[in-house]
């Protein structure tokens, strides 16, 4: 089965949660959604404070929700 990768950038933390959006220029963007960050900073060896700003790779699940990050 072929998984769907997207890039996407993690725009902000809010509390606990990073704001993520697709990886295009902003008038193509769709609203941001958030992910815990704790999870995602884990996942690609960074301190949470540190994800601001950066891209990184996602798989698509089946539900549409990103998980299995990447730094690019």
């Amino acid at each position: 089965m072929a998984t769907d990768r997207v890039t996407v950038r993690v725009l902000l933390l809010f509390g606990d949660q990073a704001e993520i959006v697709a990886d295009v220029p902003a008038g193509e963007r769709a609203e941001p959604q958030r992910y815990p960050a704790a999870e995602i900073a884990a996942a690609i060896g960074v301190l949470v404070s540190d994800l601001p700003g950066l891209q990184l790779m996602a798989d698509v699940g089946d539900d549409g929700r990103l998980a299995g990050w990447q730094r690019v």
